[in-house]
């Protein structure tokens, strides 16, 4: 096949629908023509055995990709990852194997992290970043920042200095409601990420809230796309609601084809 996809993928996060199970959460995605999703892990039995696999059987069965997983234990990340109790941080890491794993079982290869909130210097942050970014690797698995309002990477100027400190081992998830949040633009940090930027969290905003579905804010999307495809042609792009944010899931799949729409002169071979 000649050309390039200027954008990989456009989908949906399981976590939209929320608090259904996990495998349900899929299936209705699935069944609703979503041909692609980011996987939410609720909780530890959802990583391996019967569960990953039944997961697995239904990405295959309706054609679904799955570029992406989002760990349930992104609240408890600074405690895990960024203390100054080493033995835990090394029970983490191992711990970390088992989404790594799968991963790898799914066909995901991006790992969001929300990473510290309290700021113990950029140097300890890329240090601890830097271990599991490796680890992840070790698995054929990118492990990505996201910029996340309650953390260190609330701030663009930190992600700009990660960005350059790190170099080649540093990726970045963008949700664009976080940057509202944290009082500044999504395209701010692009601008700071540059071509790290590897996948993105998206929803609208406007007077009705800060996260509401693609179309229903003020959002230029419009630009959004255009700059995420002059940065990174092959970052994927996934609509991620809180389910207070939609009546029900034919509301979200309306939003789903409105993205496709949107994005389809980015999403084509050429």
């Amino acid at each position: 096949m000649q050309g390039q996809v200027k954008i990989l993928q456009v989908g949906v996060s399981t976590a939209c629908l929320y608090p259904e199970l996990l495998e349900d959460a899929l299936y209705q995605l699935a069944v609703n023509g979503v041909g692609c999703v980011e996987i939410f892990v609720n909780t530890h039995s959802e990583l391996k055995g019967r569960l990953v696999h039944e997961l697995k059987n239904i990405l295959e069965r309706f054609e679904v990709s799955c570029p992406s997983l989002h760990p349930y234990t992104c609240e408890i990340e600074p405690l895990m990852f960024f203390s100054d109790y080493s033995r835990r941080l090394e029970d983490a890491l191992e711990y970390y194997k088992l989404y790594f794993e799968a991963m790898n079982i799914l066909g995901a290869k991006i790992f969001v992290l929300h990473g510290g909130k309290a700021d113990r210097g950029k140097e300890l942050y890329c240090e601890r970043y830097s271990r599991l970014y490796r680890l992840g690797q070790e698995f054929g698995v990118t492990v990505a920042v996201e910029n996340v309002s309650r953390c260190q990477s609330r701030s663009s100027a930190f992600i700009r200095e990660l960005s350059g400190m790190l170099g080649s081992e540093f990726a970045f998830v963008l949700d664009t409601k976080q940057a509202v949040r944290s009082g500044e633009t999504p395209f701010a940090f692009l601008d700071a990420a540059g071509k790290s930027t590897v996948h993105t969290h998206v929803s609208d905003h406007g007077e009705l809230g800060d996260c509401l579905l693609p179309g229903k804010g003020s959002f230029n999307f419009k630009r959004f796309f255009e700059k995420l495809n002059s940065l990174n042609p092959s970052a994927s792009v996934m609509i991620e609601l809180y389910r207070s944010g939609f009546c029900g899931i034919s509301e979200l799949i309306t939003s789903y084809n409105r993205l496709l729409k949107m994005t389809e002169q980015y999403r084509n071979f050429s």
